[in-house]
């Protein structure tokens, strides 16, 4: 513990007791990662991160606002393997002990970034699997990159009203469709939509009737709502 700078020290002492019990808490808290339930339940009930059926997205601002638990789960891979320097979306898997760093660089000017890189770690084996995308004509695509960082996030407020207007739009209804850029491109023009930065938009050579069709289609969502 001598080794430590005071504040350190001082942290230890008033949080612990004593070097040997942080040292065993901090040896239960790694041997908890082996409970992937107990990931899950964190991920699951996180305040911040897009929640999948077997994973949380975050972006790499909101590291420090996660539950501990998951901080060690990152960084598990981050210390071990190490975070790609360009990274800005972390996927954390709960169903197999995996790590995904992903590189969208145009995540803050592009409503709906490409995807260009991805390296998965898997924390069992410290296998490493690299994916490129940069080339492909049909990336996959990143929707409501509000959920993925903090409210005090450059542009939150922007990324947050575009999901709503998707939402009211009914662009985000299937899921799987709307994964890559052909089927996102498909999606709007069957609404009618365009984007124009961060907003939802008539398309100028939308067919009327089919224009009437989504509008329709829109007030009965607002009217279950």
């Amino acid at each position: 513990m001598r080794d430590l700078a005071i504040v350190i020290q001082t942290d230890i002492k008033s949080l612990f007791g004593s070097y040997q019990q942080a040292c065993t808490a901090a040896d239960l808290m790694l041997l908890s990662l082996g409970n992937l339930d107990g990931v899950a339940e964190r991920c699951q009930s996180s305040p911040i991160g897009k929640k999948l059926a077997n994973s949380l997205w975050v972006h790499v601002s909101a590291i420090e606002t996660l539950d501990p638990l998951l901080r060690l789960y990152e960084g598990c891979a981050s210390r071990t393997i190490g975070r790609p320097e360009e990274a800005n979306v972390i996927k954390f898997h709960f169903r197999k002990p995996k790590i995904t760093y992903l590189v969208y660089p145009d995540f803050d000017t592009d409503p709906h970034p490409a995807l260009n890189t991805s390296m998965q770690i898997d924390l069992r084996d410290l296998h490493v699997h690299y994916r490129d995308h940069d080339l492909s004509d049909n990336p996959p695509l990143l929707h409501q990159k509000d959920l993925l960082v903090a409210p005090d996030y450059p542009g939150y407020e922007k990324f947050a009203k575009l999901s709503r207007q998707e939402e009211d739009w009914g662009l985000l209804e299937d899921w799987k469709r709307i994964s890559d850029c052909r089927g996102w491109r498909s999606c709007l023009e069957e609404h009618c939509a365009e984007l124009k930065g961060h907003r939802v938009v008539w398309r100028k050579d939308a067919d009327p009737y089919r224009m009437k069709l989504v509008q329709a289609a829109r007030r009965q969502r607002t009217s279950r709502e």
